[in-house]
């Protein structure tokens, strides 16, 4: 806008510089930007590396291969050892620190930190979560270990992310039960378009005791376009929805949940989030006929848990899913209100997620194909 003597306001000039440097952002969205971190030690590792990377044409030097563990849990010092200091070196030395925006994590590469401490300053994290503070570390940025850090592009759902505007890397994994799945849910986000509808399953409402996680789901369905978007906040459970590509509820914590499969027909780019503590700790499959229990059913439990699976729900045709490798705390978890109107409105599947995490060097992790986009609607 011009000042009243005709002269271009600060106001103005900085309105365009935003613009401009959005666009620079979206332009710059491509496989470059990708830094994809194998394990070489692990066959489902590298096989998803060599089927991933010409697909999303990610240069031959941003392939960062680690020599690891596959344990899926691993403490901090081989944290440190086998991954962080790697995946480090590999950045700095090829010049890809400030190129990079996403890193991306194969199955085969440890999943979870064990740590000391409880409750919100547990200094237990997941790996990816960990990882995605690697920039701010490359500035000598130093993080205290136990709780979790604030993210800085949480609720920027406006923003496109890039540095230095957020100091950080946006993790995702390609990981599923196994290989053949993992190929699938890239095949999926390569066709991803903007149609379908959003399933946002609330739950029954307690109107003297409501639930932040009601009220983030019953957000979201407002933000999403009525005609696309199918919400409930009754006992009911939702199955066998047709033509999905978005989805949220509350998974296994829900009372009247008993079936592990929804039985829905997603579309490819279809994205999920669940408020389920312990979805992501592990990505070992278990048997067809496992199901839902309590905790007080040890002998039933899967992995320490009787929560769902974020793996289920890849395995059923979900190209992108959030999950959690300990307990995150209701608060912790991915907001929907956040990540499905980004994810509609054209962000790509890691900044949908991460518009959406509150908090990082926690326990979260977004499974998927961090390029995968829906486009404009």
């Amino acid at each position: 806008m011009a000042g009243p003597d005709g002269s271009v306001t600060i106001d103005a000039v900085m309105r365009v510089f935003l613009l401009l440097a959005a666009a620079a952002s979206l332009a710059a969205q491509t496989g470059e930007n990708v830094l994809l971190v194998v394990n070489g030690n692990d066959a489902a590792s590298r096989e998803i590396a060599e089927y991933y990377r010409p697909r999303r044409g990610v240069p031959v030097s941003n392939v960062c291969t680690l020599a690891s563990t596959s344990n899926e849990e691993i403490d901090w010092a081989t944290y440190q050892q086998q991954i962080e200091r790697p995946v480090a070196d590999c950045l700095k030395k090829r010049g890809l620190a400030e190129k990079v925006l996403y890193i991306v994590t194969t199955l085969g590469v440890p999943l979870k930190i064990d740590g000391p401490g409880s409750g919100q300053m547990s200094e237990r994290a997941s790996v990816d979560s960990e990882l995605t503070l690697l920039y701010g570390k490359l500035k000598g940025v130093h993080y205290e270990r136990p709780g979790g850090v604030a993210n800085p592009y949480f609720m920027r759902r406006e923003e496109s992310f890039g540095h230095p505007r957020f100091p950080i890397y946006l993790v995702t994994r390609l990981a599923a039960w196994d290989a053949a799945d993992v190929k699938a849910m890239i095949d999926r986000s390569l066709a991803a378009r903007n149609r379908g509808r959003f399933v946002i399953d609330a739950g029954e409402s307690n109107p003297k005791n409501p639930s932040p996680g009601n009220e983030w789901l019953k957000t979201a369905a407002i933000l999403l376009p009525a005609d696309r978007t199918v919400f409930d906040e009754t006992k009911k459970v939702l199955y066998l929805q047709p033509d999905v590509i978005g989805y949220a509820s509350w998974g296994s914590n829900d009372p009247n949940r008993k079936l592990r499969i929804l039985g829905f027909r997603w579309l490819p780019g279809a994205v999920a989030t669940e408020f389920v503590s312990t979805n992501a700790r592990t990505f070992k499959r278990p048997p067809d006929n496992w199901s839902y229990s309590d905790w007080g059913d040890r002998p039933h439990l899967w992995f320490g848990s009787p929560q769902g699976l974020t793996g289920d729900l890849l395995h059923e045709g979900v190209t992108g899913a959030s999950g959690n490798v300990y307990e995150p705390f209701l608060q912790g978890c991915v907001r929907p209100d956040y990540l499905l109107p980004a994810y509609y409105h054209g962000h790509n599947l890691a900044e949908s997620f991460y518009v959406g995490m509150p908090w990082l060097s926690w326990q979260g992790i977004v499974a998927g194909d961090p390029l995968c986009s829906l486009g404009k609607p």
